[in-house]
This record gives structure tokens, sequence and C-alpha cells, in this order.
């Protein structure tokens, strides 16, 4: 029996009332809006199935749809004001999964929108560190501060008093390497279990861990004068940032049509034989809400695959895709799959990871590979996918495809109310 994998989801809290920097979460930071940073940074990470903006705002919903993020609510006025706190927010979003969608998801990310520069892999690391200790209830981020809170104070009357009580003598006298060490919360990442947020009713339950971050990337975005330091550390590009991009989903608006290749793509490329040498593979559950999604949103889909697999068949099935297997020349099948609905191949895109898939990717419209493709795929590809084959690949790609679509719409919208 095949271990299911925990589902993961991916939240993006934006409130359009921000007060410090008025429309904040969509301010520009090295072109490109606040919250798209965010977005980015969870698309980009291989163990998320799903990435949510929370918000009341609807600039910042079309905003965060246009970059790749569901967004199939706009958060009740209740939950959106300057005193709120975090728990009601995600309490919202589990509970409105679960009441409209039946989804419930194992483990919830929070990427506070105002803590944009995020090294690659480091909320794959804060989700892994959750996974690794069953007696842990949340994961978050942390770096050394500049300042000892044991050299700080608060003022009594009109008198210094130390902001903590220690049997340290004269800790604010002391030197910094003698205190000991204490660790900032930076909001670039928080874990924790779903569980948490119902039995606990907290996002952070008792057994909290850290996941350190270098202190270069440690910039809270709270004032225009942050905004800027922001801005020239990504532009400088001494650090490995993960970064938005827009131009890919832009790319994806004339196309009607995706077809799939099936191993590498809906699979890790891992065939499972037992002794009898019956065949099973792995797929992503999060795959198969994307493909549903897609279809659901007006676009068409098949699978070409050069094996014959009775798995391939019945996978296909479930997610009613049309499917052609034991193809040999799989251009010559593609451009017939384009005629027979009419479309021209610059309406068709193709997402393959191997040499075989090559001549159907020079030939599509868009050509598009899986991160673990094979060189020479990756290549010639118009779009390299963050996420791995067997890993979110394809729900990364449906996730596009209908930012993109919504993108379209709301132009037209503005166009014609002009």
């Amino acid at each position: 029996m095949v271990k299911r994998s925990p589902e993961i989801l991916a939240v993006i809290p934006a409130r359009g009332g921000s007060q410090g920097i008025p429309r904040k979460n969509i301010r520009t930071l090295a072109g490109q809006p606040l919250i798209a940073w965010s977005i980015a940074a969870a698309q980009r990470a291989r163990l998320v199935n799903r990435v949510f903006t929370s918000t009341d705002d609807e600039e910042i919903a079309a905003i965060a749809r246009s970059y790749g993020a569901e967004v199939p609510f706009l958060r009740p006025a209740e939950h959106a004001q300057s005193d709120t706190r975090d728990f009601p927010v995600f309490q919202h979003v589990v509970d409105w999964l679960e009441r409209i969608e039946g989804y419930v998801p194992d483990i919830i990310v929070q990427l506070r929108p105002t803590s944009p520069l995020r090294p690659p892999g480091l909320i794959d690391e804060a989700i892994e560190l959750l996974f690794a200790d069953e007696s842990a209830d949340s994961v978050r981020s942390v770096t050394s501060p500049s300042q000892n809170p044991y050299k700080m104070w608060t003022v009594a009357g009109n008198a210094l008093k130390p902001l903590l009580s220690t049997e340290l003598e004269e800790p604010y006298n002391a030197p910094r390497q003698s205190l000991p060490p204490t660790y900032w919360q930076t909001g670039h990442v928080d874990v924790f279990r779903t569980c948490t947020i119902r039995q606990k009713l907290s996002l952070t339950g008792d057994r909290i861990l850290p996941v350190m971050v270098d202190s270069r990337y440690a910039l809270d975005i709270d004032t225009l004068m942050h905004l800027r330091i922001a801005g020239e550390v990504a532009a400088e590009g001494q650090l490995d940032i993960v970064q938005p991009r827009m131009s890919e989903i832009s790319i994806l608006e004339p196309i009607r049509f995706f077809v799939f290749d099936f191993d590498g793509v809906f699979t890790d490329n891992r065939v499972y034989v037992d002794q009898s040498g019956r065949e099973t593979v792995s797929c992503s559950r999060a795959d198969g809400l994307g493909v549903e999604r897609l279809l659901s949103s007006g676009f068409e889909a098949a699978v070409l695959s050069t094996e014959t697999n009775l798995v391939v068949s019945a996978r296909c099935r479930k997610l009613r895709l049309p499917v052609e297997q034991g193809v040999r020349d799989k251009a010559q099948v593609l451009r017939r799959l384009a005629a027979s609905r009419g479309l021209p191949l610059q309406q068709v895109a193709y997402l393959g990871n191997d040499v075989n898939d090559l001549e159907c990717l020079r030939i599509a419209g868009v050509a598009i590979a899986p991160a673990d493709a094979h060189p020479d795929v990756r290549k010639i590809a118009d779009l390299v996918l963050h996420k791995s084959g067997g890993h979110g690949a394809v729900r990364e790609l449906c996730d596009m495809a209908i930012a993109a679509q919504e993108s379209k719409k709301e132009e037209y919208a503005r166009f014609t109310n002009r």
C-alpha cells in the first residue's frame, strides 16, 4: 500500500487596508508587486500542493490570480481589521475549504508578503523539519538579532528598567558574547499542522521548531525606506532570492489545448515492480485536482505516451483525459490532435520531460518542461516549471493557465468599460 503524501497548503495573507504603507501588499519591489514575491516562493517550493491568497481587496485578489495564486473568496471584513490577528484568518481559510471543497490540508504554510526576500529551499526546509518531528506543532523562521534583548529597557515612571528579569549580573553592561543567544522571528515562513489550529486553537501550538535564516535576508517591509532597501538588495544580485515571474504566465494566454507526456510528467519517472512483474507508479493528487480545474475552466487537454501501460490508461480515465499510448511519432499525433479540434499549433502547449518529446516541444506554441527534465528539453523550453514531474508540475501549469485566462478576462473587462 502506497502511503498518502501529506496535503500542504500555502497561504499568503494580504489585507487591503495596510496602514504604515498604503496599499503595501501591491507596492512595487524590483518591478513586481510585493505579494508576487511570496506567491513565487510558494510556487517554487517542491512540497507545496496549493497556493492561496486570503484578502478582502478586489485589486489584490486580481493581482494574486495573475501570478498564479488561488483566490476563491474575499476575506470577510471582520477578519480584515487593523487589529485582526493571524489565527481567525487561517481558521476562516480552513473552515471555508472544508465546507465548500471538502478539502482539509495536513499542513499549512504562512508566507507574509512583508518578508519578500526568501532563499530557495527555505520553505521546503521548514516543512521537512515539521515532518521529521511528530511532537512538534509548528516551525517558525528566525535569525540572530542585531540587538540582544538583554540590553533592552522599558521606562517605569521616568527611569529605565531592564526589559528582561534575569539572574545575570547587569547583563546590559556585559559583553554581547557572554549573553544567552536569542533569536528574532523573521516572518519569512511559518509552518503548522491543521490539527494545531483545530485542537489547540493556535497557529503555533506548544512545541515550536526553529528554521534559521541568514540575517541578510531578514528585512521586514514596514516603511518606504525598507521597501527601497529591499529593492536595492534584489537589484544587487548578491543574494540568491526567489523572484516572481509574471511574463511566464502571460505566454500561456493564447493556449487553448494542453498536451502532456505521462512518465516523468504525471509521475517522477520511477516504476515500482513487484515479484509478479506488476508495475505501479506514484502520481500527485494535486495534479489531479489541477487537471479537473483546467477542464472546468474550458481548456482541452490530452496525454501522449510512448509506452503502453494499463496504469496510464487507469489514471487518465480517472482524470477524464483522452490518451494515446504506444506513440512512436508523437509530433505527428500532436498535429492530428490539434487539427481535429480546429486549433493551430500556436494555441497548443506541450509539457514533456525527455528527448522523445523534443519534436513535440519544437512545434508546439508553448514548450514546457518540468524542473527535473532532461537538459536538452530544458534548453529549448519556453517555460521551465519550478515543480518536478510527479511532484506538482502538472498542477503548477494548470494553475498558471487558469491565472492567464483570468488575467485576459480582466484586461478585456477593463478595455470594454473604458
